[in-house]
């Protein structure tokens, strides 16, 4: 059976790179409106009524209004938007996380933005092991490809050939930190630090743990082996060995469309000091690889299906 897809807003990053991974696929008749319908909201709410899966690749305000242009109880929603990643109705598009049973039957998912999820890949298994603590302070590094701010940020990269590092959230109150403390459980929400960088694609996250100030923390083997267990079913998610680490992780400006992620564990036996790092594109695993995981998932193939997650 062919399920018509229809992107709303499938001329921004997001949206352009799903449309690229459904290119070749015949499960899907993928509609995507013309330029000078793109802004028309009833030619948008003729296609969002009269299809099988809409992909929501837009603002979070007009993410809001795509959906109350729906009138019907048969179309699935999937929105990239921040909009609906903590509200009720709605399952959060990380299947590792809640499950693939519960994508594959949900009317309504709201893809994870790209910084949760490395924190969450790295974070919620040691948390639901009860490895952590749910009150710990925790922090998040993270750093990612201009990609990831859209197509402004894109521009102003393009035309400022200056800018190397772009470090922001600076108010500390940035979009995403409401989803990691959610789904993580946590009692407080996390000190972010993001940054973005002179590349177009690709992403690191990092929560450091000083394990000596923890109590009862294990250690990094232990850590190891429950990140291990949890994700090894997942062909998307990979943990490297604790043996032989590499002396370092580098984002390159030429890196190419992944949909999987690698999840790091480096630690200091003397010191007690841990590093979690998950290496994820952030139009990939990120954005656009997610909704596709989802749509592969609601459609009943493989959620492998059209997907780069190999490293």
């Amino acid at each position: 059976m062919t399920l018509t897809v229809f992107i709303d807003g499938a001329a921004g990053t997001t949206g352009l790179e799903i449309r690229e991974r459904l290119a070749a696929r015949d499960e899907f008749k993928v509609h995507v409106l013309d330029d000078d319908k793109r802004k028309d909201k009833g030619a948008r709410k003729d296609a969002l009524n009269n299809c099988d899966v809409a992909i929501l690749c837009l603002p979070d305000a007009a993410a809001r209004e795509s959906v109350s242009l729906v009138e019907n109880s048969t179309t699935k929603i999937i929105d990239a938007s921040t909009a609906h990643r903590v509200k009720e109705g709605w399952e959060y598009g990380f299947p590792e996380i809640v499950g693939r049973s519960t994508i594959a039957d949900a009317s309504r998912i709201a893809n994870p933005g790209c910084y949760p999820t490395g924190f969450l890949a790295l974070v919620t298994p040691l948390i639901r092991a009860k490895l952590l603590p749910k009150d710990w302070p925790y922090t998040v590094h993270a750093v990612s490809g201009f990609s990831g701010g859209g197509n402004p940020l894109i521009e102003r990269f393009a035309e400022d050939g200056s800018i190397a590092w772009r470090g922001y959230g600076l108010e500390l109150g940035h979009k995403h930190l409401q989803e990691m403390q959610h789904y993580a459980q946590l009692t407080h929400p996390p000190l972010f630090s993001p940054a973005v960088v002179d590349a177009h694609r690709g992403m690191y996250v990092e929560v450091p743990l000083p394990l000596a100030a923890i109590p009862d923390a294990p250690g990094p083997a232990r850590i190891r082996a429950v990140l291990d267990e949890f994700y090894a079913d997942s062909p998307m998610v990979t943990v490297a060995p604790l043996s032989n680490p590499p002396a370092e992780l580098l984002m390159r400006k030429d890196a190419q469309p992944w949909d999987g992620m690698t999840l790091y564990v480096f630690f200091d036996s003397s010191s007690g000091q841990v590093r979690l790092i998950a290496h994820l594109d952030n139009l990939g695993k990120g954005a656009s690889g997610a909704a596709v995981q989802s749509l592969n998932l609601i459609a009943g193939v493989p959620e492998t299906t059209g997907l780069r997650y190999t490293a």
